[in-house]
């Protein structure tokens, strides 16, 4: 019976070590193939996940509902460059999405910042955790103090508009690998940069000419889902 029981937990011990090495080295590194409209009226998402807030910047701030305040855009992004007039979303990337990140347009890559932190927080809690991962609802996520503690990288690329990708670490991620450099020129749908397991996309875009294609707790696909519409035939509103 003490032979059943030790072969049993030997077994058991194997199979999360498999499971283990197969989740890191394997699932979290998943590359399915993806093909964008390649269409310059548009920006397409930047990663996989739930979209959890779009917002408009005014005065080169975006209003968060939980403080009460309003944040400042180089707060989220760690750079003076900011837009006076704008869009923020903010897509959350759990463990079961793809963690490649994607160009929403083509242009030219004029600055890449990444801000290293001392400790990186925790984004979510258990619930909300199951609310997005498994009730598939949105949790607005927008003024959490890890948005503005947490390592970062922020690309910022100028093709028919000008925008930043703000790539934010969780806790349990050991690095953001970016692709791109400086005065590189990328074409819409190209893989640049990836982040381990959970780890958030705040997409900015200057200007408000925008017709905005999506809400909050929508799930949307990297390189696929597109976003918002360039244009003066802007005009159908903003998700809260």
């Amino acid at each position: 019976m003490v032979y059943w029981i030790l072969g049993i937990i030997v077994v058991l011990i194997g199979l999360n070590f498999l499971y283990q090495h197969w989740k890191r080295n394997i699932w979290f590194f998943r590359d399915p193939p993806r093909t964008s409209l390649g269409d310059s009226s548009v920006i397409v998402s930047p990663c996989d996940g739930m979209l959890m807030y779009v917002k408009k910047i005014e005065n080169g701030q975006v209003e968060c509902e939980k403080l009460g305040t309003k944040i400042k855009v180089e707060e989220i992004s760690k750079s003076d460059d900011k837009p006076q007039k704008g869009l923020l979303f903010g897509i959350y990337m759990s463990p079961f999405d793809v963690h490649f990140n994607y160009a929403p347009i083509s242009g030219k890559i004029t600055k890449v910042v990444h801000t290293q932190a001392k400790l990186n927080l925790p984004m979510v809690d258990l619930w909300e955790y199951i609310q997005f991962c498994w009730l598939r609802r949105a949790v607005n996520l927008l003024g959490a103090k890890y948005q503005l503690v947490n390592e970062r990288n922020t690309i910022f690329i100028e093709g028919p508009i000008k925008m930043a990708m703000i790539e934010i670490a969780d806790k349990v991620v050991n690095k953001i690998d970016c692709f791109v450099s400086e005065n590189d020129y990328i074409n819409q749908g190209q893989k640049v940069s990836f982040i381990k397991r959970g780890s958030q996309v705040d997409l900015v875009l200057w200007g408000d000419d925008y017709d905005v294609l999506v809400h909050p707790g929508l799930h949307v696909t990297g390189a696929e889902t597109v976003l918002a519409r360039v244009g003066h035939q802007a005009g159908h509103g903003v998700g809260a």
